[in-house]
């Protein structure tokens, strides 16, 4: 029973796939790739279904990730290069080849691919294409796990930072208005009925104390955000001697996460966030009504 429930909340998902999405993967299934190409394959030997290739891609959202996916493959090389793993030359090949595929993606000359999965994955059969095996030697000592982790924590702590510059912006709008009104006079309202006489510009730095809590909120939620996976590998570490404090210190991370099982599975940060988005937009809401 389990198994059929399975199988149809598994159609239910490909038939409600968008079509632009099915159509892409059935395209490159015409000519499709061998499973030595998937990183998973192990020993098929079948290329993946068109549905199903379309089913676990998640490369049509998380391409937007790219700058993130990139950057941090730049200090990974650079610490590979750090502890000995690579040689300088591999390194500034890597380095060069992620400088022309970042400028493709960045002018709209990138080809994704559905059956390549994600963007990890694109991006780095992109420079393997370019610079040869030494693009190959770039996935040492990490694992998609890692990496996926990472972006989104790189993607979120730039988000934050944008709208923590936005809500500064906004209060200082307030604060200015505030001031131009102090003394014009307003009614001010309790439980629907007019009640006692106020300012607009005291009415408008309530709306500012509202925003100043939800930027105190975003902030505490970036020290969080603003921790590093990587290193954790798939999920339980790398034998190989690398250096996290050095990536971390590349990427601008305050601090490493110190578990890797957690490293690599956690997602709370990302729900943390939500919750402030929320809080936020019920004050904007508040202010809009």
């Amino acid at each position: 029973m389990d198994i059929i429930v399975r199988r149809e909340a598994f159609l239910y998902t490909v038939r409600n796939l968008p079509n632009s999405v099915l159509h892409k993967a059935m395209s490159e299934n015409k000519t499709p790739s061998t499973a030595a190409e998937k990183p998973w394959t192990g020993r098929f030997t079948e290329p993946t279904d068109a549905f199903v290739e379309a089913f676990t891609a998640s490369v049509e959202f998380d391409q937007r990730m790219y700058k993130h996916d990139i950057a941090g493959s730049r200090a990974h090389a650079r610490m590979l290069t750090h502890v000995g793993v690579l040689t300088a030359d591999e390194c500034n090949a890597i380095l060069n080849g992620l400088d022309e595929v970042e400028a493709e993606i960045h002018n709209g000359e990138f080809q994704w691919s559905i059956s390549l999965e994600d963007v990890h994955m694109n991006i780095e059969k992109r420079l393997t294409d370019k610079i040869g095996d030494a693009g190959k030697k770039l996935h040492t000592g990490r694992s998609r796990n890692d990496q996926v982790a990472t972006d989104v924590r790189l993607y979120l702590r730039d988000e934050i930072d944008t709208i923590a510059a936005e809500l500064k912006r906004l209060q200082g709008n307030i604060i200015e208005l505030a001031e131009r009104e102090h003394d014009t006079i307003m009614p001010g309202f309790t439980h629907l009925q007019t009640a006692q006489p106020i300012t607009f510009g005291h009415h408008m730095l309530a709306w500012n104390e509202m925003l100043q809590r939800d930027g105190e909120r975003l902030m505490d939620c970036r020290k969080r955000v603003n921790t590093m996976p990587l290193g954790s590998a798939a999920l339980a570490g790398t034998t190989y001697p690398i250096d996290r404090e050095f990536t971390a210190k590349e990427l601008g991370f305050e601090r490493i996460c110190q578990n890797s099982l957690d490293a690599v599975s956690d997602r709370d940060f990302v729900i943390e966030f939500t919750s402030f988005a929320s809080l936020l937009m019920m004050h904007m809401s508040r202010f809009s009504e």
